[in-house]
């Protein structure tokens, strides 16, 4: 199945619902397409939680989060001192091209380009940082 279908899917769950539960119900919508793109683009290396396994670091409250600071993982001395912080703009632009904004850096993927699919990415990652209820800024 390829990528458009499943962001169709997840936005026609809107199409029942008044105008003032549209919103939330958008969101819902956006948290579960990025959850499928995550899945299919994120996964193979990282776990969402630290209940999986994962070769990467788990994203589990990643926004927000100084880059190359999870316990017990062997980072890139490059990501390590970098001083990034994953700000959605960050994690945005690490998406994309992730050694053309860190070069040195051991993570090696095909970048995802496509802005749509990283929103949705984005809105997944943003609710498995805000599970306990805080909130996130950019």
């Amino acid at each position: 199945m390829t990528k458009r279908p499943l962001l169709f899917l997840a936005l026609t769950a809107l199409l029942p619902f008044p105008a003032a539960q549209a919103s939330d119900t958008f969101e819902q919508a956006k948290i579960m397409a990025g959850e499928m793109l995550y899945k299919q683009e994120c996964r193979r290396c990282h776990a969402p939680d630290t209940d999986h396994a994962s070769y990467g670091p788990p994203l589990e409250n990643i926004i927000g989060r100084a880059a190359g600071t999870y316990p017990d993982y062997d980072y890139s001395t490059a990501l390590e001192a970098s001083g990034i912080v994953w700000t959605p703009a960050a994690l945005r632009a690490w998406m994309e091209d992730n050694d053309g904004f860190l070069p040195g850096t051991k993570m090696r993927h095909i970048g995802i380009e496509d802005r749509t699919v990283q929103d949705f990415i984005l809105s997944y990652l943003q609710s498995i940082t805000t599970r306990d209820g805080s909130q996130v800024t950019e």
